[in-house]
């Protein structure tokens, strides 16, 4: 078989590559060069890039075996998320590559605030020697407003307190008690603002915190006081700030990232770089070499997980998250079961339930809820379906679904069952579990039938009035068109009599021999169900 194809778009540390192992095809493309990433995308099963390289519709949809986007870096501005999910590929990121790197980079700004270092620098490469002009001021007492104490937020916060400041934070998601644990004052954002004598700002971007800091916040802080931005452009006014740093309402500004990169692609002068009161760098947050180590050994890591067929705890676009490795080896028993109950629905599913009974209720396993859509979805839909996109073809579809867990389950340490209502009224269920030392899955219920089939690949489902030799009937029928049974399972009769057989056979039966069948037990429910790899 040939090795799943790995493109990386943009220079990448060499520690990536030896993450990646041996059992891809790696091949390298420049994706800046739009003219050179598209007709690359063509085959390529994983593309890794950063910022230069655009993942838009357009490119998405040029790559028809894509799995998985992986961005080493945090920022995801280049990825077009929502045709990623369409097309059920999976996006992921380095969310905590670069977090010690940009909580050192804050301090560097900070400091280089509070002693004029780069001015004082630039003064003295140009043959000057000005040491009164650029008195500075000790951090030492200084109180340092920290917005968004988040894991970069947290690790400033950790590294100011050795100089001997006063730091207050504000941050609506952050509970008292954390605050404390981190040696951290929760203020309201115009309290922090008023009182700060260094602001540093660490949210992410959104419609929300677009602009947060402007011309009303910069109005209540001290003219002595200095604002940090070193994590998303836009976060803080461009224009608002450029007013209170030229009127004094404010002493300074620390940049390293900015609304448009370059602040002004077209050549134009942009106004806050002429200002001696501010320091500005090229979005340098994450450049360090160990950043980029770890930003590309950590995605080709995530590469790996998902072309292996696991959910990625950094992925962005799919709600499954770090899955305990109890719940793991029943990923694959709920997506076969999602099969089964597609093989055997009658009509259309308009809801479902998800019940999740046993030890397993110790644990977090909302994956089972992507993975029986996921097995629900593979064979009755043309894209692909992933992870990824099952749940957004059941939202199209107006199809509820609601994960049940409960810890009583009299028969089985662990059960799982799909409990769906159809078009036509009807219920269906299937349970399946994980039984014995080795994990054999296999289904344990259909429709109130009590069995015990491992799982295999082709299945034949059967439901007739019991009575003596049905079995010599069909075994004949499938013995002349030279399939073997390899197993067989007859549940006891319902109260009407009727019995469920499952057949586990060799190979799938030919339409004709279905119907031979059929016909010769009088079956009310007849299903040939072939399972797709989970």
């Amino acid at each position: 078989m040939s090795k799943p194809v790995v493109l990386i778009a943009e220079e990448l540390s060499p520690a990536t590559i030896d993450a990646l192992g041996p059992d891809f095809e790696v091949r390298h493309v420049d994706g800046a060069d739009r003219a050179q990433l598209l007709p690359a995308l063509a085959d390529v099963d994983a593309v890794l890039i950063r910022s230069a390289t655009k993942m838009d519709a357009e490119a998405i949809a040029a790559a028809p075996s894509l799995k998985v986007i992986a961005r080493a870096g945090v920022g995801l501005d280049n990825v077009d998320i929502k045709a990623a999910t369409t097309a059920g590929v999976m996006v992921v990121n380095a969310p905590t590559s670069n977090i010690i790197s940009a909580a050192e980079l804050t301090v560097g700004h900070i400091l280089s605030l509070a002693r004029h270092i780069p001015a004082a620098h630039a003064s003295l490469a140009a043959g000057a020697w000005k040491r009164s002009s650029f008195t500075g001021a000790e951090l030492f007492e200084k109180t340092v407003g920290i917005i968004g104490l988040g894991r970069i937020g947290a690790l400033i916060a950790a590294r100011l307190q050795a100089f001997g400041v006063s730091v207050v934070a504000y941050d609506p998601y952050v509970t008292p008690a954390r605050a404390q644990q981190l040696g951290v004052q929760l203020l309201s954002l115009d309290e922090l603002l008023r009182t700060s004598d260094f602001v540093t700002i660490h949210m992410p971007k959104t419609a929300e915190t677009t602009g947060m800091i402007g011309t009303e916040q910069f109005a209540i802080m001290k003219p002595t006081a200095y604002v940090v931005n070193v994590a998303r452009g836009g976060l803080i006014d461009e224009e608002a700030l450029y007013t209170a740093l030229t009127t004094g309402e404010i002493a300074g500004a620390g940049l390293d990232v900015f609304t448009s990169e370059p602040p002004r692609p077209d050549g134009t002068a942009f106004p806050l770089l002429a200002l001696p009161n501010v320091v500005v760098t090229p979005h340098l947050g994450a450049s360090t070499e160990e950043a980029q180590e770890k930003a590309g050994v950590s995605v080709a890591k995530s590469v790996k997980l998902a072309l292996e067929g696991d959910l990625v705890p950094d992925a962005v676009n799919v709600a499954g998250g770090i899955i305990d490795p109890f719940v793991r080896p029943g990923i694959a028993l709920v997506e076969q079961l999602g099969q089964i109950f597609t093989g055997l629905a009658a009509s259309a599913l308009t809801s479902l339930d998800i019940e999740v009974r046993g030890e397993l209720a110790e644990y977090d396993v909302s994956v089972y809820k992507l993975a029986a859509l996921k097995g629900i979805f593979t064979n009755i839909v043309s894209e692909k379906v992933s992870y990824v996109n099952a749940p957004l073809f059941a939202e199209q579809r107006g199809i509820e679904t609601r994960l049940i867990v409960e810890a009583e389950s009299p028969l089985y340490r662990n059960i799982t069952i799909l409990r769906g209502t159809l078009a036509d009224g009807s219920e269906l269920t299937v349970a399946g579990t994980l039984a014995g030392t080795r994990m054999i899955p296999k289904v344990v219920g259909i429709n109130g039938y009590e069995l015990e089939v491992p799982i295999e690949r082709h299945h034949v489902v059967m439901r007739y009035a019991d009575r003596p030799g049905i079995v010599a009937i069909y075994g004949q029928k499938l013995g002349a068109a030279g399939i073997n049974i390899e197993s067989l399972q007859v549940a006891r009769p319902d109260a009407s009599g009727r019995a469920l057989s499952v057949l586990t056979v060799s190979s799938p039966v030919p339409d004709e021999i279905l119907e031979q069948m059929r016909d010769a037990v009088a079956g009310d429910l007849f299903r040939q169900i072939e399972l797709t790899e989970a």
